[in-house]
């Protein structure tokens, strides 16, 4: 077996760890996320999939930052499900197409990578949703179900099929979230009624 098969089985069964506790709402996701992040990073390097091995980067930086995030509150009221405004999510998108265009752009003319806007874009809004999980937003599963679908495409595309395979069950678990993350946002209502 190849080393980065071994290394996408790896990444993918950290990277799946991390979706199942973070669906539960468990702090230990975040460490399963850096790990499978840092795995992740090299197997897109050498893809040349290089919006990926950013986003994998922020990814190990938002692990450290979830975790503290999520913590924060440990002895007090833990941090609770929460939603925002249509207003703010169209700000938050017309500037994260806004970022990806740029991006595609930037990678078109200055890399050899392959489908720099389409990755580019699935990166920039897995930012948005990485940082909206990380303070615990319900819609942040609405972003997911559209970046793990696409992502789909884009991993069986470099032929990272296992990879491919991990977007479909994240799509899967993405409605999972939704449906886990709204039953908690309706109760935090209710406490606070």
């Amino acid at each position: 077996m190849e080393t980065n098969t071994i290394l996408e089985i790896v990444g993918t069964i950290l990277n799946l760890a991390f979706l199942i506790l973070v669906i539960r709402e468990n702090i230990w996701c975040w460490l399963f996320g850096i790990l499978g992040s840092l795995v992740s990073i090299y197997l897109f390097i050498e893809t040349k999939l290089y919006s990926e091995s950013i986003l994998y980067s922020y990814y190990v930086i938002m692990g450290v930052y979830g975790w503290r995030k999520w913590s924060a509150n440990s002895g007090k009221r833990p941090l609770q499900v929460s939603e925002t405004s249509l207003y703010v999510h169209s700000g938050w998108i017309v500037f994260s197409i806004a970022v990806s265009i740029s991006l595609g752009w930037l990678f078109s003319n200055y890399t050899d990578a392959n489908n720099p806007y389409f990755d580019a874009f699935t990166t920039v809004f897995a930012f948005l949703a990485t940082y909206f999980e990380a303070i615990k937003l319900r819609s942040a599963w609405l972003y997911w179900i559209a970046i793990n679908g696409l992502s789909v495409w884009l991993y069986m595309q470099r032929g990272l099929e296992i990879y491919s395979v991990l977007m479909l069950i994240y799509f899967i678990l993405s409605f999972v979230g939704l449906l886990k993350w709204q039953k908690s946002y309706a109760k935090s209502k209710m406490e606070l009624l």
